[in-house]
């Protein structure tokens, strides 16, 4: 492997990326607990150019790329996002803006709308206004509804995020409630998945089996009764499953990211493994890092897995499951995730859910129990770099 972390040409990769998401910044004016950017995201100043932006999306449409997604951060913090979405539209991408909605004005949308942007996908954080600021930290709700008032008025598909977990799971019909009153056409009930500060404040953010099975049965009740009329979106989170999920649909087969610093991602929390080189855009062509890279091979095809995986008749289907929820569990990124009931280690996740159910039947967190850590660039200086500053 060499300085940019490429291998020897040998492997041969016939996919191409479809899928590019653009992290153009790890600013954000929200500071909410389950963020899956890296914890330490506060040393990672330096951001792509307007031209090194335009490059980039170049490069992957050349490659094959389809879809587009501009996400931070909050994307709405750079002031070149409209000549991004521009350039994105002419080159072909089917445009996406995923966003809080914190910075969006009419104005904007307005210009946005004109340039060809296809898609604006809005986070909530709750249907309450108390609950969705606290998990924020942020006083935004009220904004968050003009913002959704704002994607109607300009004739985009209504798609609504929200982040479930123990908070606001029991708030399931509410938010479905909120969602028909806005006019959704598709709403994401995204449980939380434990990376970056969503694993450190996984003990406040687990729900219990009966939260969760509860929670399902308000979705598909609500689905039988509505039709149509929205696309409900609801997948349990893994912890609480018997197999992986097809992470990314493969490492390295379909999706890329790039970092807000020029870093090549084969999945948003790929940063978290260790003992790995993610190419940099600004030393080297997508085409050599998707092909060549060390990064994007490391955990492609099967010749990588250990048992039970090397010998399952499902490995096809789910890859191993996810790369950096193994390293998160078990300390080592090739193992079987310990999700699968086949893995050795799938006991500690059942002991994690039963852990969570206890402390729900003791009520509140124990005082012994970490505070909730808010993403902020304070904390990410404070606890992960030693700075206060």
């Amino acid at each position: 492997m060499n300085a940019a972390g490429l291998t020897e040409p040998g492997k041969v990769v016939t996919s191409s990326p479809l899928w590019l998401l653009a992290e153009l910044t790890y600013r954000c004016p929200l500071h909410c607990i389950f963020c899956y950017n890296p914890l330490n995201y506060a040393e990672n100043t330096q951001e792509l150019s307007t031209e090194q932006w335009i490059d980039v999306m170049r490069q992957a449409r050349k490659m094959g790329a389809a879809q587009l997604g501009f996400s931070g951060g909050e994307p709405l913090l750079r002031d070149d996002l409209e000549l991004l979405i521009d350039e994105g539209h002419k080159l072909g991408y089917y445009t996406n803006l995923i966003t809080s909605g914190i910075g969006l004005t009419e104005a904007r949308i307005a210009k946005m709308k004109q340039l060809g942007l296809d898609h604006i996908q809005l986070s909530f954080q709750d249907s309450t206004k108390e609950m969705n600021d606290f998990l924020s930290s942020t006083k935004t709700f009220d904004l968050k509804l003009r913002i959704a008032r704002l994607i109607k008025q300009y004739d985009y598909p209504m798609v609504l995020n929200v982040v479930m977990h123990r908070h606001n799971l029991d708030h399931i019909g509410k938010i479905i409630d909120m969602a028909i009153d806005m006019g959704v056409e598709y709403l994401e009930l995204a449980n939380t998945q434990y990376y970056g500060w969503g694993m450190v404040n996984r003990a406040h953010l687990l729900p219990t089996r009966e939260q969760l099975e509860k929670a399902e049965a308000i979705v598909n009740e609500y689905r039988s009764r509505i039709g149509n009329k929205i696309k409900l979106l609801y997948v349990v989170p893994d912890y609480f499953e018997e197999r992986p999920k097809a992470c990314m649909n493969g490492w390295g087969s379909v999706f890329l990211a790039i970092a807000a610093d020029g870093s090549a991602l084969p999945c948003h929390a790929a940063k978290t493994l260790p003992g790995i080189t993610f190419p940099n855009v600004k030393e080297t062509s997508l085409t050599d890092i998707w092909r060549h890279s060390d990064a994007f091979n490391r955990y492609r095809g099967d010749d990588w897995m250990e048992e039970p995986c090397r010998s399952c008749d499902e490995k096809k289907k789910d890859f191993g499951g996810c790369r950096c929820q193994a390293y998160a569990l078990t300390g080592n990124a090739a193992n079987t995730d310990p999700v699968c009931s086949k893995s050795s280690q799938h006991a500690d996740i059942r002991n994690i859910v039963l852990q969570a159910r206890n402390r729900n039947d003791a009520g509140a967190a124990g005082s012994t129990e970490q505070a909730v850590l808010f993403r902020s660039d304070a904390n990410s200086r404070r606890f992960f770099t030693g700075k206060d500053n």
